[in-house]
């Protein structure tokens, strides 16, 4: 099925079952997210990664983290500053929940395949500048 930036599939992935990791798989490339199905105006994303992506924030949503295969870190800083930084580290079947106006940074030393829950429209490289690894919004696979 080829990529269509603008048009979601028939169903939008609902009442259907969906091979995340089979789908992961057709993805060339890390830190590309590909929308797999939608939920109200969630929108549920694939994504394999690897090596360090840039800190940044979302100043009006959470964003979910459920790794499938591989380890995940996630540096966090408290209030965006450089004090109250923390690592979490997650590995395959474990999730985490990053706060809203929580700067943030996930790294994988080895190659992770994870699921991403987010509100639709959200900017995978945050609030700030477009960069290098900004992706354009619902790309589905």
């Amino acid at each position: 099925m080829p990529l269509n930036p603008t048009a979601a599939p028939a169903g939008r992935g609902q009442s259907q079952a969906i091979d995340l990791v089979r789908k992961i798989d057709r993805i060339d490339g890390h830190w590309q997210p590909r929308v797999v199905a939608e939920m109200n105006d969630y929108q549920f994303k694939v994504v394999k990664v690897k090596g360090d992506f840039p800190w940044h924030v979302h100043a009006d949503t959470d964003e979910t983290f459920v790794v499938l295969e591989g380890e995940l870190k996630i540096a966090t800083r408290a209030g965006g500053g450089e004090g109250g930084e923390r690592v979490i580290v997650l590995r395959a079947g474990q999730m985490a929940v990053v706060p809203r106006g929580v700067e943030h940074q996930p790294s994988a030393d080895a190659e992770v395949k994870m699921l991403l829950i987010e509100p639709q429209g959200v900017v995978n490289t945050g609030d700030g500048a477009p960069g290098a690894r900004t992706v354009a919004n619902d790309q589905w696979i």
